[in-house]
């Protein structure tokens, strides 16, 4: 799948069309495949995976529409992948397995499997997947534990690239030194079969579109749609005015009684080109919350693309426009063995600073602070079985308002998950939700309101279990825009009916029988001016709850 054209040959547009939906849809069904054949809920239900191709070079061709941080992450996967095993090593049915924290998308539980492509006895490419585990060993059950943790050691099974598959099949003794080190090695053995399965399905459709096009006019059309994507970029860049723009904003301290994390960003335009730099940012921290390099980079590139165009195809092309840095020994490009298991939390505050950086440029296209997420794991045994489980949870709360329109709400930002069904949770571990509901005046107060943030109420069914919390927006507000109001902060509580005891965003503790956890999202930031809201839509706030009467009066001065 060589990018080479040295006869300048081109496809009619057609012909490129059809090529380019070949690719994309092999990363669909990629995805299909992983998603119906796996075993965990994470990667079952909340589709907590990605999946792309990429050329005998290791340049990204094509990606599912799946998770950034992955996805932002596979080329340089790839790169490492190659690294250790050179182009003429690989053999047909090979898989190269690595979830290290620096050359992966930053912590242990992303499993990436790279698998050879073969066409007529010659490489022609690759299929990659990533699909986070839910249990890869470590301090705490989830391998997500934030507080106490003080270096990757502790985080659990570190993997560099290693053939673990070998003509399709595993290699027993690798699966075997896997599957002691983890909680749930059943749930990991299933997933990582799902994993072969697609890029199985991956190499043999991949096959096909040569079959199909031929080797000449896939490297052609390969050539064309990577100069084209990058051409588009550049063109939207020079839209945007030269200069250096910058934003700070904060994460809740890794601590209990700490100081916040720093958050600090400098997005330069020159030109056609964008550099984003996040150096200004705190030190990397002692505690399994900072974010590598290729995490930060992921979602860097992510959010320039949101700005230039979202709907533009994401390849090498595409991001060679774009380069993302952080001072060596920074929160932001940390320096190993740095711990970063809970770095799922920090994803949605690097899209936040370059929003907030780019807003006064770009105002149409930005957006108030996200209410965040949350990423609660509890774990134990079963009382009912015997057996361990992991309660492996994804909470979403609103969006900030838009130049256009109120938040919205119940919505993944930018990891583009989906929502565990109370169903699957009750059904497969022994916890009861109480609720599940949103918050009411929790939306910042603006022009157009943020939208509200997601309660939900879990009770302990069996003896003691251990809780990891992975949440933000504690301690800081989501930003409202332009004259609009933040949102309300979050909070997670425990008993909150009883002896009432608020818990930090990133806690690790003992649960019982009996304990409810109380998690609060925060709500999203407004934008615009508080005084421009059109009455009607307050009064609609009103009745249909996400406004109460009194907040109507306070911060809207509506009604008597």
């Amino acid at each position: 799948m060589s990018a080479n054209n040295p006869n300048n040959r081109t496809l009619d547009p057609i012909a490129l069309s059809l090529l380019w939906g070949s690719f994309v849809s092999v990363t669909d069904e990629m995805g299909s495949t992983l998603r119906k054949t796996a075993h965990s809920q994470a990667v079952r239900e909340a589709d907590d995976f990605s999946t792309a191709v990429f050329d005998a070079k290791g340049q990204l061709v094509a990606q599912g529409n799946f998770t950034p941080g992955h996805m932002g992450a596979m080329p340089f996967v790839v790169k490492s992948v190659l690294d250790y095993y050179p182009l003429e090593t690989f053999e047909p049915g090979d898989g190269v397995l690595l979830n290290d924290s620096a050359m992966g998308s930053g912590h242990f539980p992303d499993f990436y499997l790279v698998s050879p492509v073969f066409f007529r006895d010659e490489l022609v490419g690759f299929v990659v997947n990533i699909a986070h585990q839910i249990d890869v060993g470590g301090a705490a059950p989830g391998s997500q534990k934030v507080l106490g943790v003080t270096e990757a050691y502790q985080e659990g099974i570190r993997i560099l690239p290693t053939k673990v598959i070998r003509g399709g099949e595993f290699d027993e003794q690798i699966m075997r030194m896997i599957c002691a080190n983890v909680r749930l090695p059943e749930h990991l053995r299933g997933d990582m079969s799902a994993q072969r399965n697609a890029n199985h399905i991956g190499a043999l459709r991949v096959r096909t579109i040569f079959e199909k096009f031929g080797v000449e006019d896939v490297a052609t059309g390969i050539e064309e749609i990577l100069t084209r994507s990058e051409k588009t970029v550049r063109d939207l860049i020079r839209e945007i005015p030269n200069g250096t723009w910058s934003f700070e904003d904060a994460l809740d301290s890794y601590e209990i009684g700490g100081e916040p994390i720093r958050v600090a960003v400098d997005v330069i335009i020159e030109d056609e080109a964008v550099k984003v730099d996040f150096s200004r940012s705190s030190d990397q921290v002692p505690a399994a919350i900072n974010a590598y390099m290729n995490f930060t980079r992921a979602h860097a590139m992510f959010a320039v693309r949101a700005f230039t165009d979202p709907f533009m195809p994401q390849n090498a092309g595409s991001i060679r426009p774009v380069s993302v840095v952080g001072r060596e020994g920074s929160f932001f490009n940390p320096v190993f063995p740095a711990p970063s298991g809970g770095r799922a939390a920090i994803q949605v505050r690097i899209f936040e600073a370059i929003n907030g950086a780019l807003a006064p440029l770009l105002k149409e296209r930005a957006m108030g602070g996200f209410s965040h997420w949350s990423n609660p794991i509890i774990g134990g045994v079963d009382e009912r079985t015997g057996e361990s489980f992991i309660y492996y949870d994804l909470i979403f709360g609103g969006y900030g308002a838009r130049s256009h329109a109120d938040g919205v709400e119940a919505l993944a930002p930018v990891i583009n998950c989906a929502n565990i069904p109370v169903e699957i949770h009750e059904a497969f571990n022994p916890i009861k939700i109480q609720r599940l509901e949103l918050i009411p005046d929790s939306g910042g107060a603006g022009k157009y309101r943020g939208g509200c943030g997601m309660r939900k109420d879990l009770e302990i069914r069996t003896g003691e279990v251990s809780l990891t919390l992975l949440g933000d927006r504690h301690a800081r507000a989501p930003y409202g825009l332009f004259g609009a109001e933040s949102g309300a902060l979050a909070s997670s509580i425990l008993n909150p009916d009883g002896e009432a005891r608020e818990l930090h965003s990133k806690e690790t503790c003992t649960l019982k029988r009996g304990d409810v956890l109380s998690l609060r999202l925060a709500g999203g930031g407004g934008y615009g001016a508080v005084s421009e809201r059109d009455p009607a839509k307050i009064q609609v706030d009103i009745d249909e709850g996400y406004v109460s009467e009194s907040a109507a009066r306070e911060r809207y001065g509506y009604g008597s």
